[in-house]
């Protein structure tokens, strides 16, 4: 992990909880969930994880850096695609293990891989099925 984060287990719940320092709780892996919400609309965007490296970056650069799980390396969001993210504000949650940030979508302002402007396009049903839920697809 990175020295630009305070270690949380050195903080009392209070100060963790309440306080004015950022020490990000990153799992046994190293990894934090990373929330990118539309700055303008509020819709959720993506879910994505970040360790140490990746939440540096973003905080660095003001564009979104996640790691990738699947490719085991830093990802800057967008550097290939043009949908980069524009980090306009980053927040953390009480106990500090989990960020949400608020983000402008540039290039086509779109988010998913497979083309949607969210990653959450579709609504499970009681009865184990997955629909369409008017999320736009961008791109084919």
């Amino acid at each position: 992990m990175t020295d630009q984060f305070a270690d949380p287990a050195a903080l009392d719940r209070a100060a963790l909880e309440e306080g004015a320092t950022f020490a990000p709780r990153f799992d046994a892996d190293g990894l934090i969930p990373a929330i990118a919400q539309d700055a303008e609309t509020g819709e959720v965007l993506m879910l994505a994880y970040m360790n140490a490296d990746a939440l540096a970056a973003t905080l660095e650069t003001g564009e979104a850096h996640y790691w990738s799980r699947s490719r085991g390396e830093l990802w800057h969001k967008g550097a290939i695609s043009g949908q980069t993210q524009t980090v306009l504000e980053l927040r953390t949650d009480c106990d500090q293990d989990t960020i949400l940030m608020k983000v402008r979508a540039n290039g086509d302002g779109g988010c998913c891989h497979v083309g949607y402007r969210s990653c959450f396009y579709r609504s499970a049903g009681g009865d184990g099925s997955l629909a369409p839920n008017g999320v736009p697809k961008l791109a084919d």
